[in-house]
């Protein structure tokens, strides 16, 4: 199932269920809108209306309820070209809410930021209060997966000495487009991931290069945070990551997820 935040012209959000035309089919790609945030508690129904895919604005799939997570140096390789080893333990550090914007908006580079980096990642989305999950349990905790991009002012993480304005700033995470939800944990573990700048291929990995899956990640980060239904966990990058410029346009596409598109432009 991919559930997907959605509006129409002049209208509140909504959330819905996307649909995808067969290839060589009839009916093209929809949303059927259902009553409620899935994530909110209450029971979730189908209203009957539904919308043509290009009729609607997709939004991020998700504003998380109280925080991003995210993971450093997940990746051996993105770790050497970052200068460094895997740490010993999982590197964390948080992303506020509003930095979260969705697809198709435009990443702002702010005044005074010279080196704007893109970071495509799988993330996962918490679907109900936990604290000290273990590894066999994880999957009980999981809503679903969806695509993130933690973008980095790069010069800032270098000088600033802790990263909450180098990842923290506005629209430093787009998310989306939708949140699958059938996904498996050994299917998350095997997911290829491709970020592109225009048409060229900048990053390309799968999450079997993880240093630590998302099981893993899940139950040590609840050890000592309590996380909330609509909590994002971002599980690093693979390689390649690098700077982006106002005028450029990126993508990052992971299987079974779609794509996430997003302009970049100055303050």
């Amino acid at each position: 199932m991919r559930i997907a935040r959605f509006a129409l012209a002049g209208q509140d959000p909504q959330y819905g269920i996307i649909e995808l035309a067969i290839d060589g089919g009839d009916n093209p790609d929809s949303i059927a809108t259902l009553t409620s945030d899935p994530l909110a508690g209450v029971a979730v129904n189908y209203t009957g209306e539904r919308h043509d895919l290009d009729e609607v604005r997709l939004l991020s799939p998700v504003i998380p309820r109280s925080k991003v997570i995210g993971v450093g140096k997940n990746y051996a390789d993105h770790a050497a070209e970052m200068g460094g080893e895997v740490p010993e333990a999982p590197l964390l550090f948080f992303k506020p809410n509003t930095s979260v914007i969705g697809p198709n908006e435009t990443i702002i580079r702010p005044a005074g930021v010279t080196d704007l980096q893109y970071e495509g990642e799988l993330a996962v989305v918490i679907g109900r209060i936990c604290k000290q999950v273990p590894v066999e349990r994880v999957p009980d905790v999981i809503f679903g997966y969806t695509i993130g991009n933690d973008v980095t002012a790069r010069d800032w993480q270098r000088t600033d000495g802790q990263w909450a304005r180098a990842k923290g700033s506005d629209t430093f995470l787009p998310l989306g487009p939708w949140i699958n939800t059938h996904l498996t944990l050994d299917e998350a573990g095997k997911l290829e991931i491709e970020t592109r700048l225009g048409d060229d291929v900048r990053q390309h990995g799968s999450t079997s290069q993880m240093v630590r899956g998302v099981a893993e990640l899940v139950s040590y980060i609840t050890q000592s945070i309590t996380l909330l239904p609509g909590d994002v966990i971002l599980t690093g990058t693979p390689a390649g990551v690098g700077p982006m410029e106002p005028g450029d346009e990126v993508h990052v596409s992971v299987t079974g997820l779609g794509t996430l598109s997003n302009p970049v432009a100055d303050e």
